[in-house]
């Protein structure tokens, strides 16, 4: 089966899911996820917030500005990297995805990651951070993300060796204008292991 057709049966699947499961809202849409199928990077966040919710596409609020914003200052083009999230429905108020959720969300996750087989994987805020670092068995490594944020974890796969870099959730921005640089400087680090 090729990538495309592939992902297609895995956002049905997704879609299916989503649509009994506790989150899911009338007049909402699930965040499956979206960008090139054949990526070298994959940019995963938490979950959907209100505008990514009523769209259906990741990152197409505040913070998505701020990441398109950071995406073009390192020369990266958000249409050849996959962006997607752990929990792909809006839990309500914007609140943390909980563990549970987490947990339910994931394979989908573990399937778009393992379709797309990326080179490089940037986890943005804590909590994909710690999923994808315990997946790819870095548990121990895991910190807080002011810690570890721009460093970069090499895992060797069946199929590749993945890079994966920790990242702030471009979210921090909206809050404090100064995380930007730190933002800007972080994304650099995916641009240079591009060119490796």
């Amino acid at each position: 089966m090729e990538k495309q057709d592939e992902i297609k049966k895995l956002k049905k699947e997704c879609n299916e899911f989503c649509k009994k499961h506790p989150l899911y809202e009338e007049g909402t849409f699930p965040v499956f996820g979206e960008g090139s199928l054949d990526p070298d990077i994959i940019l995963i966040g938490e979950a959907p917030g209100y505008n990514e919710s009523i769209t259906g596409k990741p990152f197409c609020g505040a913070a998505g500005k701020i990441l398109d914003e950071i995406l073009n200052n390192a020369g990266l083009k958000r249409e050849d990297i996959f962006i997607t999230n752990i929990v792909k429905l809006r839990p309500p108020k914007n609140r943390n995805p909980t563990k549970e959720e987490i947990n339910q969300f994931s394979p989908f996750l573990d399937n778009q990651i393992k379709i797309l087989n990326p080179k490089i994987i940037g986890t943005l805020g804590n909590f994909s951070t710690a999923y994808i670092m315990e997946k790819f068995n870095l548990k121990d490594k895991i910190k807080g993300i002011s810690k570890i944020h721009g460093q970069v974890f090499n895992v060797s796969t069946l199929f590749n060796v993945i890079k994966i870099v920790p990242l702030y959730h471009p979210a921090v921005a909206t809050y404090n204008a100064n995380m930007k640089d730190t933002l800007k400087q972080d994304f650099l680090v995916l641009k240079k292991l591009l060119g490796e």
